[in-house]
């Protein structure tokens, strides 16, 4: 990658909670009050940090999502987007299977326990939570607006949530969901979210077909008071879209707005070490019904590569950030950080790319 695209860095500074998640971010969001929210797929928390001087973000303060939402487990969310959109913080769960690991210690065992997958019911979690003044909130009321704005949760339903269910007979993924395919197996795996309103894209890292990678875009409604619904938006009263995107055989790995067009962080769907690209996707909520994007029409592009280490700095968070002055700039916050962004045991570094217009 071109030195020029890496502008430069940003110090996150967590308090002492943070030892559990700090080597393990997963998504972030930036708010238009300057606050900067991340994720991890290790816990069931949202962590807020606030601007404390140039590039350096701290006083961090930790919400649990429980207190907003019900969580029928006490197993992780296994966060894996967020993104605020009309005063309201977005997050969805990975909506995947597990397989077990290997712990190296009893080959007998280990066989054992490659042959077990797992589900966690809290990994279903696409929700939304109202905020005011930097503070989530279970509801909030604006003169403006004749609607109270509530905490919603797609409604669960006993295999998963609404939006599982209708994917169980598509002709693509069906098969991924009837069978639990684990995500890191080219499985069913969310990775990515992108919201504008109701209207809501869902990146997903599995299943790659033929090299396709695949955008989900649904809308949501409220049926009841915390609980939200799929609005019919496809063809013959589907209850959403898909979009085919040519990725180089990649797996969206984070999605964020830039105007109307769509940045796509992609990487490998698998359990490996790989390249990782950023991709601009035009005008996708323009689109009417399925779709089918490849690399020779205008309408997908390949910005940059990230700089490749084998076994760290797994690039999973993404959002627009200005940086130096400049409006367009992308924000990247890593999984399995290389032990040189460690500032010490509760700072890291994150980085900041120029995205170009």
């Amino acid at each position: 990658m071109p030195e020029s695209f890496l502008l430069g860095r940003l110090l996150l500074q967590f308090n002492s909670e943070a030892a559990d998640i700090i080597t393990d971010l997963s998504a972030v969001a930036l708010t238009p009050d300057g606050n900067l929210w991340v994720g991890s797929d290790e816990t069931t928390s949202i962590e807020r940090l606030s601007p404390v001087a140039p590039h350096i973000f701290g006083e961090h303060q930790r919400f649990a999502i429980a207190d907003f939402l019900d969580l029928p487990g006490k197993s992780e969310i296994d966060i894996e987007g967020m993104d605020f959109s009309s005063d309201y913080l977005w997050l969805v769960g990975s909506h995947s299977t597990k397989r077990k690991k290997a712990k190296g210690k009893d080959a007998e065992k280990d066989i054992e326990r490659l042959a077990t997958i797992e589900t966690e019911v809290n990994r279903y979690l696409l929700a939304r939570i109202p905020m005011k003044d930097g503070i989530l909130c279970e509801s909030i009321s604006d003169p403006d607006n004749e609607r109270e704005q509530k905490v919603g949760c797609l409604q669960r339903t006993e295999t998963g949530n609404l939006l599982t269910d209708a994917l169980k007979d598509d002709p693509h993924l069906g098969l991924y969901l009837s069978v639990p395919i684990p995500s890191k197996e080219n499985g069913f795996d969310i990775e990515g979210l992108a919201v504008r309103g109701d209207r809501i894209l869902l990146g997903l890292r599995g299943p790659v077909l033929r090299g396709w990678a695949i955008i989900l875009e649904i809308e949501v409604e409220e049926a009841e008071p915390g609980v939200l619904r799929l609005k019919e938006i496809g063809k013959g009263g589907k209850l959403y879209n898909k979009h085919f995107v040519d990725l180089n055989g990649l797996g969206v790995r984070e999605l964020c707005w830039n105007g109307k067009d769509l940045i796509v962080l992609a990487g490998p769907t698998m359990t490996l070490s790989g390249a990782t690209r950023v991709f601009r996707l035009k005008e996708i909520l323009g689109r009417s019904g399925d779709s089918i994007t490849g690399q020779d029409g205008g309408d997908l592009e390949v910005l940059f590569d990230l700089p490749f280490k084998v076994g760290t700095d797994n690039a999973e968070g993404l959002s627009l950030f200005p940086y130096l002055g400049g409006q367009n700039s992308l924000l990247v916050v890593y999984d399995s950080p290389d032990a040189g962004r460690m500032v010490d045991k509760n700072a890291i570094l994150a980085d900041v790319f120029k995205l170009g217009s």
